[in-house]
């Protein structure tokens, strides 16, 4: 009775990879529906945000589709918990698709979700590492902007006071707000558009920092690089002479 017991604990790491190759798989193979459903879920939500004047009949639809998608993402979630082994955890690790799915209400916080394009871009990027974080900052930055603008739009367009009524003076406050430049000319008067700045600031703090680090990296791997060939070259002087 014994042996039985000793042999599944050794084939218990590999069965962990088998769980985790199988949710990989998944994943691979409904990511381009998935961002294809991000997509439409973006026409869906910033549509009537930006024009706020749409048909009720259009503005229905759009508002059906958003729920469609949304479905899509809590099925897509609870396929992956359930190729996990330990789904506990894999949803600890998943947090944030939690939170999108068991609050669907928060239709800024949804957006977030649309995080998931730049799977795309990483996969696209250049061989060097300088060249990988750079490519993946300037889509990060890029998206965000957008992705910050339609959601501070949506909570203030109609807020008494408010001074961000259109997409394009949203798009300009989302800009600078990311970059930290931040001029002040236009700004969130509601709790829901001041959390926005606040992750939208963090973000821009975040994607300098790592920028700065790319570039800083570069320069010391260029420099050692050059030291170990100016090392390899005297040794094979000295060999030559020898």
């Amino acid at each position: 009775m014994a042996a039985p017991h000793e042999s599944s604990e050794h084939e218990e790491p590999g069965a962990r990879r088998g769980h985790g190759a199988r949710v990989a798989r998944w994943e691979q193979r409904v990511e381009i529906p998935m961002l294809l459903l991000a997509a439409a879920f973006l026409v869906a939500y910033a549509w009537p945000v930006i024009d706020p004047g749409l048909d009720g009949d259009l503005r229905s639809t759009l508002r059906t589709l958003s729920w469609t998608v949304w479905l899509a993402f809590a099925v897509d979630f609870l396929i992956r918990l359930y190729l996990a082994e330990n789904r506990a955890w894999y949803a600890l690790r998943h947090w944030y698709d939690v939170v999108l799915i068991l609050l669907p209400m928060f239709r800024a916080l949804r957006l977030l979700r649309l995080l998931a394009l730049l799977r795309m871009l990483n996969r696209s990027m250049a061989g060097t590492l300088s060249g990988r974080v750079s490519v993946y900052v300037a889509g990060t930055a890029a998206l965000t902007s957008v992705l910050a603008a339609i959601a501070v739009l949506d909570v203030e367009q109609h807020a008494p006071g408010a001074n961000i009524t259109e997409f394009g003076d949203a798009l300009w406050w989302s800009v600078v707000t990311v970059t930290t430049v931040g001029y002040g000319d236009f700004y969130p008067v509601t709790l829901q558009g001041r959390l926005v700045a606040v992750a939208l600031m963090i973000m821009g703090i975040s994607l300098v920092g790592t920028l700065t680090a790319a570039v800083a990296s570069a320069f010391v791997s260029n420099i050692q690089r050059d030291a170990e060939d100016a090392k390899s070259a005297t040794s094979a002087t000295s060999a030559q002479e020898g």
